[in-house]
């Protein structure tokens, strides 16, 4: 099995849970670190992957993406004159922080966790964890882009983002998505079947649901008044929002009045919404080092490690990790 990363929404959520109290021998916060090496001990530990892959925002709004939507993911831009969280140096060039792309936007990210992105980084490499990243897209499309061209074995995506539902496949070689969203002792993998049972949709369709219903936590707006029932039951007659508008532009489509209405009113979205939340599979991916995504047995740089160990003081998650990567 290969397991795929969401790194960025795993480092997000490991800050936000494990206390910033939790710091390096010099005094400075390692809680993001900690978390996300026991975050990926337990999935490492639960599904016994023999190859892994943590896959990183090159650009975590791409131009693209905000030239079809504006909206997308504005909500998330920090002001670099904002008094509230200042842009520092780490930030500007820290690209997996979830910083600037070809937009020069740089994204509202808490002080204390920037500068833990780049110790966790080398905590992996020092272990032996490929990374992945494509320049102009986002860890989501690295993530699509791997899982449509995996030819070898399943694959398994660790993901706490609802979007990422759109990767599942029950056709070879399977594609699962184990969703840390609801916490980790809540996690639950899902194929494709659970995710078209949960949401009452055709399996592969999560993402014409999703432009439907909209998604305030990206900046999508969806279609006024058309919320998860509603979305689901267009998706299930018309197939997909390409279908709906196809539908929509004739004269006999069974869609109410007041339906007709709001998807009239939102045809300029949903032209382009489809673009915008469906994943790259073409993405320019980047494999580190190498292009190998081989779990070793070991950890390829020990000496390096145990540096990073000592000046950081996280022995206790970087053993559970190697534990686990030794143990599967």
């Amino acid at each position: 099995m290969l397991q795929l990363f969401d790194l960025a929404g795993i480092y997000f959520r490991a800050f936000f849970a494990v206390p910033t109290s939790m710091t390096s021998p010099d005094g400075r916060p390692v809680n993001a670190v900690r978390g996300s090496l026991d975050i990926l001990a337990k999935v490492i530990t639960d599904a016994r992957p023999t190859r892994a892959i943590a896959c990183l925002d090159l650009d975590w709004r791409p131009a693209w993406r905000v030239e079809l939507i504006p909206s997308y993911k504005t909500h998330r831009v920090l002001d670099p004159q904002s008094a509230l969280v200042p842009a520092t140096a780490d930030q500007a060039n820290t690209p997996h922080s979830g910083t600037a792309g070809p937009s020069a936007d740089i994204e509202l990210v808490p002080d204390e966790l920037s500068p833990q992105v780049p110790i966790l980084l080398e905590v992996l490499a020092a272990i032996g964890l490929a990374t992945a990243g494509a320049p102009g897209f986002e860890a989501d499309d690295v993530i699509g882009t791997i899982a449509a061209t995996e030819r070898n074995g399943s694959v398994e995506v660790v993901t706490g983002d609802r979007d990422l539902f759109q990767v599942a496949r029950d056709t070879e070689p399977p594609v699962s998505v184990r969703y840390i969203g609801a916490g980790m002792s809540k996690a639950k993998v899902y194929r494709a079947a659970d995710v078209a049972n949960r949401y009452g949709i055709p399996a592969g369709a999560y993402a014409d649901f999703a432009a439907l219903r909209g998604d305030p936590s990206d900046g999508l707006p969806g279609v006024p008044g058309v919320g998860d029932k509603t979305a689901a039951t267009l998706i299930n007659r018309f197939g997909s929002v390409e279908g709906l508008l196809a539908a929509l532009e004739g004269r006999s489509t069974g869609l109410t009045a007041t339906v007709r209405a709001k998807l009239s009113a939102a045809r300029a979205y949903l032209l382009v919404a489809p673009k915008v939340v469906r994943v790259a599979a073409d993405a320019p991916v980047l494999v580190q080092p190498d292009g190998r995504d081989a779990l070793p047995r070991e950890p390829v740089d020990p000496g390096r490690l145990s540096e990073l160990v000592r000046q950081h003081g996280i022995g206790g998650a970087t053993a559970r990790l190697v534990t686990a990567i030794e143990g599967r």
